[in-house]
């Protein structure tokens, strides 16, 4: 009973059946060749009778499996993998159909390939996920026919598995090696020159070439009677929060992603980058009420807990409170710290609500405001308006447009650092605000 469930008719032996049936029709007219339709027709079944045979001389004929990753890249191209092996002694011919996560809302996971007799091949596929949570994978379904090919033998891999969707770890790994390497400029992070010196004394110590003659210790070179010069070494382990407002305001999409998980995304980036530069990395999201609050640190689990706590945050699509932030802010950073609040301000007036708590943040700490451009604004700046209606549109656009400069414009006039970004160029302007503002001395 259960060959019979995993037995397919394939669409040859419906097109050879549809050739029979014509003619049969035909020899009703000429029954001089009744006896080519019953001879086929013999023929046809002999050949189906032998293509189950084979597919079924095996117990196990072809073996299959998919490999996942431990964990997906929200935002990313992930790739999976199908592993297939041919057990049979003739060569086959394989549909794969992988039943993919519903959140992907895909149903062209199909593969078509050819294996000769103990022959081993991979498949491999890219899937982009755009939110955060738990993706389930169904079964790996592969239709194996003959080289006769009427019909299928399926076989099914019930590989059920629950693979968790992460912010974006594989931008953080990229950012992170582009820094180690130094190559800044390839990835559109501008190299910026330290302006002034932002160093910490660390001790005298013999002149050699190639040492600023502006840190000579002229005191110590007389004592000595050998040149000595000042050794300085960069201020560090300065506290750089990622603040990430998850109001409703954030779940604007682009590109498959909202602003949230972008926010998100660019968050663990710029822990990671501050982590490395040895500055301390923390934490905090918000909305109607506080979510989560990690303290900065650079502890080797850090980054771990911060991965693991941005995994879990989720929005109630309520309006955001800054007092709030305000308040925890207030309690709990008592040092001077670099706030890198992402949020989304639409227009002047709901900038000009959150002002009075933006300016007290600011008073107590390095406040940079990171908001986003209005993308389709952009495209339909860009488009001729030739009808009535789109010159009405169009003029709105610009209004809003020249909004979010104000914005800015007003945050800078208020002693309030801004970061005004399209989403896909968060990350690399995030980074360059933070080591621009390292570079100024002013963390």
């Amino acid at each position: 009973m259960k060959y019979i469930k995993a037995l397919y008719f394939n669409n040859r032996l419906f097109q050879i059946i549809g050739g029979l049936v014509v003619l049969f029709i035909l020899s009703y007219f000429f029954p001089s060749v009744m006896v080519i339709p019953k001879v086929a027709f013999f023929l046809l079944l002999a050949a189906v009778c032998t293509d189950i045979v084979l597919l079924y001389s095996k117990q196990k004929g072809i073996k299959g499996r998919r490999f996942t990753p431990e964990k997906l890249s929200n935002g990313d191209e992930n790739e999976i993998k199908l592993f297939l092996e041919n057990f049979y002694p003739f060569d086959v011919s394989i549909k794969v159909i992988d039943e993919l996560p519903h959140q992907f809302q895909k149903r062209d996971s199909l593969f078509f390939i050819d294996l000769t007799p103990r022959e081993k091949r991979s498949i491999s596929y890219l899937l982009r996920p755009v939110k955060r949570g738990e993706y389930k994978f169904g079964a790996v379904n592969i239709f194996a026919s003959t080289q006769i090919g009427l019909v299928s033998r399926r076989y099914r891999f019930s590989q059920n598995k629950m693979t968790p969707v992460y912010p974006s770890f594989i931008q953080m790994r990229k950012y992170e090696l582009v820094a180690i390497s130094n190559n800044l400029t390839e990835a559109g992070i501008k190299k910026i020159r330290r302006l002034g010196h932002n160093m910490e004394f660390e001790q005298i110590k013999d002149y050699v070439q190639g040492d600023d003659y502006r840190t000579i210790n002229w005191k110590a070179t007389a004592r000595r009677g050998s040149l000595m010069v000042n050794n300085y070494q960069d201020e560090k382990s300065q506290q750089v929060y990622a603040i990430i407002d998850k109001s409703r305001a954030m779940q604007m999409p682009f590109n498959g992603l909202s602003l949230l998980d972008y926010s998100i995304n660019a968050s663990l980036v710029i822990s990671n980058i501050a982590m490395k530069k040895d500055d301390k990395a923390g934490l905090i999201t918000f909305q109607h009420k506080i979510g989560a609050m990690l303290p900065a640190s650079k502890r080797a689990k850090q980054m771990h807990m911060i991965l693991e706590t941005l995994y879990n945050q989720k929005t109630a699509y309520k309006e955001v409170d800054y007092s709030k932030l305000y308040s925890l802010v207030r309690q709990k950073i008592t040092q001077r710290s670099l706030l890198l609040l992402f949020t989304n301000f639409e227009s002047l007036s709901s900038m000009h609500r959150q002002l009075p708590y933006l300016k007290k943040l600011a008073k107590s700490h390095l406040l940079v405001v990171i908001f986003f451009d209005n993308t389709e604004i952009k495209k339909l700046l860009d488009e001729p308006a030739e009808k009535i209606q789109e010159v009405y549109k169009k003029a709105v656009a610009e209004k809003l447009a020249y909004e979010k400069s104000l914005i800015a414009k007003e945050l800078q006039n208020h002693g309030i650092h801004s970061v005004l970004t399209a989403p896909e160029h968060l990350n690399i302007n995030t980074i360059n605000k933070y080591l621009e503002l390292k570079a100024r001395g002013l963390i």
